[in-house]
This record gives structure tokens, C-alpha cells and sequence, in this order.
């Protein structure tokens, strides 16, 4: 089932056939040498605990799935986490924490902002801490995956309305043909998780499943370092 079929309840035949007729939807090509990034699957996020958490137990397993089939392949795999200083939080210079004050308390150090510790980090693994939203904006996100040689790119993470579609968007607008993992993207409500896989399938990216995750990261071929 895309994810398309997944929403049809929520937008229906009408917005189909208006997003047939405006040539949305075209497959993403695959390349040989994928990247996969993992965004924000810190504990803030995945444990109901912390207040910008839910529980996300499924979501991390599958993910940990295409962690383990990317490490098996010699695929790069590349953490996001979202993390301020206490200036920071506390100030008004972030423009996104006055819409989202409840982003305040990812500061750096703390538990919030800890990877998910069922996922199995490796030393050769990318760590990328941000400011926003995407993991492209204020970071060198772009310039690494260039320089790892990747062709396409898996997204998978949290939250899918938000971190997950922002960078999905942001890894087509940097040149990389993108896929995003279905089963492994969570948010805290079923209809924004909805209707962003909708919208990233029709204009961003391909919404794939888990299946098709492992398998293109199992049979990656190791990419050459740009020069």
C-alpha cells in the first residue's frame, strides 16, 4: 500500500485526481551508493516521558532495521538531533522556538536530546545537530552527503509532519533523489503522519516500505569519496 491509499479516506478521489492531472507523482530513481538519515530519533522525541515525546517503539525498530542493513553494507548512515544551548532556549533568537516553545527544552546535554539508545550507533556514523527543522538548514548536511559520494537518500525519523518532511524537501531541493521510509517515520498524531507521506509521495519523494529500505541499503555499493 503507498501512500496514497493510506490517505484516501483523508483526501479522496477528487484530490487524486487533481494531483494525477497536475503530473504529481512521477518515481524516484534509485542509484547504487544511498545515504541513510535518520532524523531526530533522539529521546525527546520517541519517549512519552518528555513532553515533546510519544512512544515511537515501533518506529525505532525499524529503523534500527535499516540502521543494521546499511552498517552491513559499509552504507553511511547519518544522525540528526535537534539541540540548544541554554542561551539559546531561554532567548528569543530563535525564530521557530516563539511558534514552538515546547522545543525549549531540547538543550544540549540533556536527555532529551540523547539518541534513542536502541538504535546502534557505530563510531564510523555521521552526527548532525541542528537548529530547525530540516537537517539541511545551518548545517553542512549538504556538503557531507556530497562528499560520501551518495546518489539517493533514505529518510526515516521524527516527526514525520515535521523534521522528516522538512528534510525529505530539502534532500530533493540539494540534488539527491530521495525515498522515505514508511514504517519508520512517527509522529504524534495519525493524521499529520498521513497527510505528510501523502504530500512527499505526490511532490518530494518516494514513500517506500520497510521491505524496500533494507533492500536498497543491503545491496549498496560503497560510495567513492568525492574528490
Amino acid at each position: 500500500m503507498d501512500a496514497r491509499e493510506t490517505t484516501t479516506g483523508l483526501h479522496g478521489a477528487e484530490t487524486d485526481r487533481a494531483y494525477t492531472r497536475a503530473g504529481f507523482g512521477a518515481a524516484v530513481p534509485r542509484g547504487n551508493s544511498p545515504v541513510l538519515v535518520v532524523v531526530d530519533l533522539t529521546r525527546g522525541f520517541t519517549e512519552p516521558g518528555f513532553p515533546s515525546g510519544t512512544d515511537l517503539s515501533a518506529e525505532v525498530a525499524a529503523a534500527g532495521e535499516l540502521v543494521r542493513a546499511a552498517h552491513r553494507s559499509e552504507a553511511p548512515v547519518v544522525y540528526t538531533a535537534i539541540g540548544y544551548t541554554g542561551a539559546e532556549a531561554d532567548g528569543d533568537s530563535i525564530a521557530w522556538l516563539r511558534k514552538a516553545p515546547g522545543m525549549r527544552g531540547l538543550r544540549e546535554g540533556s536527555g532529551e536530546v540523547a539518541l534513542d539508545p536502541r538504535l546502534e550507533r557505530q563510531d564510523g556514523d555521521h552526527l548532525i545537530t541542528k537548529k530547525g527543522a530540516s537537517a539541511f538548514h545551518g548545517t553542512n548536511l549538504a556538503g557531507l552527503l556530497t562528499g560520501l559520494g551518495a546518489d539517493t537518500v533514505l529518510v526515516c525519523g521524527a516527526t514525520t509532519s515535521g523534521c522528516v518532511r522538512a528534510t525529505a524537501v530539502d534532500a530533493v531541493q540539494s540534488g539527491f533523489n530521495t525515498l522515505v521510509v514508511r514504517e519508520a517515520c512517527g509522529d504524534r498524531a495519525r493524521g499529520p503522519h498521513d497527510a505528510a507521506l501523502f504530500d512527499l509521495q505526490a511532490k518530494y519523494a518516494d514513500v517506500i516500505d520497510l521491505g524496500e529500505g533494507v533492500a536498497t541499503l543491503a545491496t549498496a555499493v560503497p560510495p567513492a569519496p568525492a574528490r
